[in-house]
């Protein structure tokens, strides 16, 4: 059930062209023996979760703007032969800037510039992320005050939230469709978060009983999915400073 004053978000059909061409992706760094030998550091070793750029300072900046499909990676190689970014986009050393889960949908920004991409995947910039979400059932009011406020996950308190009911999106159909049970409804809401634990979203509107069934991101900072269809993507370049 949806608000009837709410508007009602798009993302239209466009004329982009799909790309597919060769991938590029970084080679496993190789395994150096090294004795087993007990640490006594109290540094705490720091793991990314995606590729640095390391842009030339002439080089000009580009920043691509990805549709992602549902059931693709957000990186450019994998050994068991899954769908990757290298099966639709053909610029080379440009990095993803943040992830997106496997099953989500949506704006995915990638870019050849490291200020760019930690400017825009870490947290503590707080850069807000749009995303439109189709839950089972129909969330009360007091539920949706919950998330704008704060809910406590396995990791810790939600920073609070902008959530609010919209009408359907007037979007792509999923590959697969999701599964609906029948006779039980389905909303959708829009929720934007400036942070970024693992998959809080999806963790957030189960925690008022509402499992996630469709998730697509419209937004990251300024940058926004646009008219892209899935599979296509935009290229931005812009002379270095």
């Amino acid at each position: 059930m949806a608000n009837p004053n709410s508007k009602r978000p798009s993302a239209k059909r466009s004329s982009a062209n799909k790309s597919h061409s060769k991938a590029h992706g970084q080679s496993p760094s190789k395994n150096q023996g090294r004795k087993n030998t007990p640490s006594f550091s109290n540094k705490r070793r720091v793991t990314k979760s995606f590729s640095e750029p390391k842009r030339k300072p002439d080089e000009p900046i580009k920043v691509v703007l990805f549709n992602k499909p549902f059931d693709v990676l957000t990186q450019f190689t994998d050994d068991q032969n899954r769908k990757t970014l290298k099966d639709f986009i053909d610029i080379e050393q440009v990095y993803a800037a943040g992830r997106l889960d496997k099953d989500s949908e949506g704006l995915l920004v990638l870019t050849n510039d490291g200020q760019l991409q930690h400017k825009l995947a870490n947290p503590k910039n707080n850069k807000r992320k749009i995303y439109w979400v189709q839950v089972e059932g129909i969330p009360s009011e007091a539920s949706l005050s919950q998330l704008r406020k704060g809910v406590e996950l396995k990791d810790g308190l939600t920073k609070p939230a902008h959530v609010r009911i919209i009408d359907e999106p007037d979007v792509w159909a999923r590959v697969p469709p999701i599964r609906e049970r029948k006779n039980i409804p389905t909303t959708w809401l829009e929720i934007g978060i400036g942070e970024g634990k693992n998959r809080q979203v999806r963790r957030m509107t189960a925690h008022i009983g509402n499992p996630t069934l469709r998730l697509i991101r419209y937004s990251v900072g300024d940058y926004t999915l646009g008219d892209l269809q899935p599979g296509q993507y935009r290229l931005i370049e812009k002379a270095a400073t």
